[in-house]
């Protein structure tokens, strides 16, 4: 009988299933020697805890691993309905959260209420400061890897919409990022199943057309998700811009959340077209009305590419924990997905 023991967390409503026994250590010198060796060993594993009957086609997950870098604490792995991803905005949240308050991580205090904490990440290194009050985590946020927009203007044809523009711009991975107006729909729960089977073709058409490859990694390739946006009036003071997405990624996974690593994306997009300035504050709100925080912290290069650091906030709270079982005569084994 296998057992795999998992603590969850939600960020921002989106969940994360961090796995905290029941699989060996993961060897490799570097996040993406030990990425590629669970892709091949422990695949079952993200299989169990994803699929149902334990999870659901949105479930969102990781393994732990010992840090790569001299100065972080712990390495992670992030998984999906479809796989294994490069980056995980929430989940990066939601991991600093669990690890400060059950004491898997110490972090350094740098300033009263404030710890910092270093985690290696397939896509980079990210530093994150956790904000606490009587023991409890309130907010983490994070610095994350040179965010840029890979290509400005891609016009691609899907099916029942017509000819669409998008821009791909990469935020620890590759998003496509178009106005949900362009669609004819709103970022709103009522047109979300649409929005799923978009996604899903936008994904398609963009990668008929062009395949975005990291120029330091050419394992960081591919959409992995599509960001419908749209603008909300009345903002938080004259000074902050508001918008409103939902992503769809992997397998036409939805993030409940406004999307970590995508509102990095998102910022680089903003940046590069003049909408926002440096450290001008961009609140970004999910599909359920849950938010983040983020802004331009400085400007960059990746290759040849203008770039910017941008720093992501939000918040995680504990949601259970768990042992799962695999019995051998289990005919469904590591179980299916439905939608």
């Amino acid at each position: 009988m296998q057992t795999v023991q998992t603590l969850d967390y939600h960020t921002a409503g989106e969940p994360f299933r961090i796995v905290t026994g029941g699989v060996p250590t993961i060897p490799g010198d570097t996040i993406l020697v030990k990425r590629e060796w669970a892709m091949r060993h422990l695949d079952h594993v993200r299989q169990l805890v994803v699929n149902e009957p334990r999870g659901h086609a949105d479930m969102y997950g990781c393994f732990l691993t010992p840090p790569a870098s001299a100065d972080a604490e712990i390495g992670v792995l992030f998984f999906h309905n479809a796989g294994f991803s490069t980056a995980c905005g929430h989940g990066t949240i939601a991991l600093v959260t669990a690890g400060l308050e059950i004491g898997m991580l110490r972090g350094v205090e740098i300033g009263p209420d404030e710890r910092r904490v270093v985690v290696d990440v397939p896509s980079g290194r990210l530093e994150a400061v956790a904000r606490t009050e009587d023991g409890r985590v309130r907010s983490v946020r994070f610095r994350n890897v040179p965010a840029y927009v890979e290509t400005p203007s891609l016009t691609v044809d899907v099916s029942g919409v017509g000819e669409i523009d998008v821009a791909i711009a990469y935020g620890g991975a590759f998003y496509a990022i178009l106005p949900v107006s362009a669609t004819g729909h709103t970022v709103s729960p009522e047109h979300l199943s649409s929005l799923i089977a978009l996604g899903r073709d936008i994904k398609s058409a963009v990668e008929r057309r062009h395949v975005p490859v990291h120029p330091e990694g050419r394992s960081l390739r591919g959409i992995y998700g599509v960001i419908f946006t749209e603008s909300v009036t009345g903002a938080d003071g004259k000074h902050a811009r508001h918008d409103r997405n939902v992503t769809i990624f992997a397998d036409g996974e939805v993030d409940r959340s406004p999307c970590g690593s995508g509102t990095s994306a998102r910022l680089a997009h903003l940046f590069a077209t003049g909408e926002v300035r440096l450290q001008q504050k961009l609140v970004h709100e999910s599909i359920i009305g849950t938010r983040f925080a983020g802004h331009v912290a400085a400007e960059t290069t990746v290759a040849s590419y203008p770039a910017v650091y941008t720093e992501i906030e939000g918040r995680a709270f504990r949601t259970g924990s768990h042992t799962f079982f695999l019995d051998p005569d289990d005919d469904l084994g590591t179980g299916f997905l439905l939608r």
